[in-house]
């Protein structure tokens, strides 16, 4: 999937000379949490977002620091933090650098961008201008209408080919023991039997075995053993 295929293409942007009241104002009438920001040629400049107004004058939160961190900071970082909490324009309290994707970006490299720079949104751009967006919940969309596809894949006719296909899954997995772990399944319950060295591979395998079509219940009879002293640690099932 890429990122054309899920991102918003109604994009509100903002200019960098705009006001931070303009923000606001946007933000609040869209029920959007962050705005592109754009200069005179449409290109991509910056972001600014609702965590851009956590430390205002207006408010009273602007950041307070004893006098010795101060020192120790030296007068270009307390300047920096004086203008983003009472600058009066977009420009002086926006992110400047950027993170966006290409149309034809994987939707694994929005993710990534997202968990590596810890961002909800990233803008999605064509020739430096923006053509579209791609939030966290847009990713949930995404999700929804992928869950109909999964659930209308056609479940096998007999439990022995459901067999085969959970055993399939097990073996795909790079972490899985396989030659440790026996399957059996009767009317469409899978019972897993065997050992784990690693108590969170349990939680792994059975949800590995309820993502096969057709599997109705498993039942999880796995013994977990502590791998340093050989000790079953665990020997009560689960459903």
């Amino acid at each position: 999937m890429k990122a054309s295929e899920i991102m918003a293409r109604n994009v509100i942007a903002i200019r960098a000379e705009a006001s931070v009241n303009e923000a606001v104002r946007l933000m609040l009438q869209h029920k959007i949490s962050g705005l592109p920001v754009v200069n005179a040629a449409d290109e991509l400049v910056g972001i600014v977002t609702e965590g851009d107004f956590l430390r205002r004058a207006e408010t009273g939160t602007e950041t307070q620091r004893p006098r010795w961190l101060q020192l120790l900071m030296g007068t270009g970082k307390l300047a920096d933090d004086y203008v983003r909490s009472h600058g009066r324009k977009v420009a002086a309290i926006m992110t400047a650098d950027v993170v966006a994707v290409g149309e034809d970006a994987a939707l694994g490299e929005v993710v990534k961008a997202m968990e590596k720079w810890r961002i909800k949104r990233v803008p999605v751009i064509r020739d430096r201008k923006v053509v579209g967006l791609i939030s966290r919940s847009d990713l949930l969309r995404a999700f929804a209408r992928a869950i109909p596809t999964v659930a209308a894949t056609p479940a096998p006719e007999d439990d022995l080919k459901l067999r085969d296909l959970v055993q399939a899954e097990f073996d795909r997995l790079p972490w899985s023991m396989r030659n440790m772990i026996s399957v059996t399944v009767e009317n469409g319950a899978v019972d897993l039997q065997g050992v784990v060295f690693n108590v969170r591979e349990r939680d792994a395998l059975r949800v590995a075995a309820e993502n096969i079509p057709g599997v109705k219940a498993v039942y999880d009879h796995l013994v977990w053993i502590e791998p340093v002293s050989g000790t079953a640690l665990d020997l009560s099932p689960s459903a």
